[in-house]
């Protein structure tokens, strides 16, 4: 059954619509995958026409996401570790204190991007570092504007790198291990923090949002983990992920050959978090609420699925391939420009990355495009503008900082400069080696 690149363009769109009058995420993608099969179906090839076919479609793009849905699941261990322990606000809290008042705009983007790349949900660690950024600014006379700038824009850079599901999503979908996902975007990490924090301190006093009494939250005194304690479940994490890769770099035959998958290492460093922290009662607690905390990205990540199987059984990828092919430019541009596209489409970078590859893989690999390059690009691009108001980070990150709905649609363009910056910088590193 030939499917009508007219049909996936109507199916994201109808996606979009529904998203936008608040209908939920999964119902939104599900029925734009269906409408959009069906349309395309008929203007493509109304003969073929089955709605077996149909059903078959679903469930081939439901299907391919599943070994990207399992590591999220385990994922959730260590995100329980770092949330639920206090580990991730003790992290925040020194390196907040560690830099200074001088450096406190730099070191809010350096504090939100390490616990994204140690696995706190971007979301959450805004969240977690929003009331310590609220006084800071109180104290310092920063604007709001410029904190979430700091934030986010820090958030962003270490989401490139992290093991939460967009690099899992990123790395599934290109068929390469998630440690060479997570330092293959390190390079564009860091130039997307400097980015951040250039901007951020351009506008401090800028954008007439100044903290007042009333946004600051006081102070909670719970007794958090000391930090030495706290990075323990991240360093054990990160190092054992990252053995692929540095075996690569010192082209040891050994180390390369030890091959470790997010699928076990991420919950075994949870685990082994909480009881360095002395939470041994709490593990099935503490776990259970990390896992919890998936179920919505899992969710979405099927929805998205199968309007990625909408979209790869289309003509969609060969018709975007042919007009870049042919205006002269060169088809790695193929997964950044999908990137941006389907992060801003879906307003979210793991849906975003994950209808991307599975409606563009072919095409991006198809023109020789590095797979390990071409993840880091569509990565990257994904995170342009996935902030956009019809998803839930532009309202959780602008309410953590009690902005107007005017106020946080301010943020929105240099958050987007962030997401350019790395995207830019991957294609570059793309062209160079």
């Amino acid at each position: 059954m030939t499917i009508s690149w007219i049909g996936a363009i109507l199916g994201l769109a109808l996606a979009i619509f529904l998203i936008l009058k608040k209908v939920h995420p999964v119902f939104s993608l599900f029925s734009g995958a269906l409408i959009g099969i069906i349309i395309g179906a008929l203007i493509g090839d109304y003969k073929a026409f089955s709605f077996k076919e149909v059903v078959l479609i679903i469930t081939g793009g439901t299907q391919s996401v599943m070994g990207t849905v399992v590591r999220i699941i385990a994922a959730g261990v260590l995100a329980g570790a770092m949330m639920e322990t206090g580990a991730a606000e003790s992290i925040a809290r020194s390196m907040v204190k560690g830099f200074g008042e001088k450096w406190a705009l730099a070191a809010l983007a350096v504090t939100t991007m390490i616990l994204t790349a140690v696995g706190v949900f971007i979301p959450v660690a805004v969240l977690i570092v929003a009331p310590i950024a609220l006084s800071v600014g109180k104290k310092s006379n920063i604007s709001k504007l410029a904190l979430l700038v700091a934030l986010s824009g820090g958030g962003k850079a270490g989401n490139v790198i992290s093991p939460n599901p967009n690099t899992i999503a990123a790395a599934e979908g290109f068929n390469i291990t998630l440690g060479q996902a997570m330092v293959n975007a390190f390079i564009p990490a860091l130039f997307g923090l400097a980015v951040a924090i250039i901007l951020a301190m351009f506008l401090s006093k800028k954008g007439h949002m100044e903290v007042k009494d009333s946004d600051l939250v006081e102070a909670d005194n719970k007794e958090l983990p000391s930090l030495a304690k706290s990075l323990v479940a991240p360093i054990i994490a990160i190092v054992l992920l990252l053995l692929g890769p540095i075996g690569d770099i010192a082209n040891n035959d050994f180390i390369k050959s030890i091959s470790l998958d997010a699928m076990y290492i991420l919950p075994i460093s949870g685990i082994i978090g909480i009881l360095v922290m002395g939470q041994r009662k709490n593990l099935i607690k503490y776990t259970t609420n990390g896992l919890n905390r998936m179920t919505g990205t899992v969710m979405i990540l099927i929805g998205a699925g199968a309007l990625g199987g909408l979209i790869s059984k289309s003509d969609l990828g060969l018709q975007i391939t042919n007009i870049i092919t042919q205006s002269g430019i060169s088809g790695d541009f193929i997964a950044p420009i999908a990137g941006i596209l389907m992060g801003g489409a879906l307003a979210s970078t793991s849906a975003g990355v994950s209808v991307g590859i599975t409606g563009f893989k072919d095409a991006i690999l198809g023109v020789g495009t590095n797979p390990v390059n071409a993840a880091v690009m569509m990565h990257t691009g994904a995170t342009v503008i996935d902030h956009l108001p019809h998803g839930n980070y532009f309202h959780v990150t602008g309410g953590s900082m009690n902005m107007s709905i005017k106020e946080r649609f301010k943020v929105v363009g240099f958050e987007a400069l962030v997401g350019l910056t790395m995207t830019i910088v991957a294609v570059a590193i793309n062209f160079i080696f």
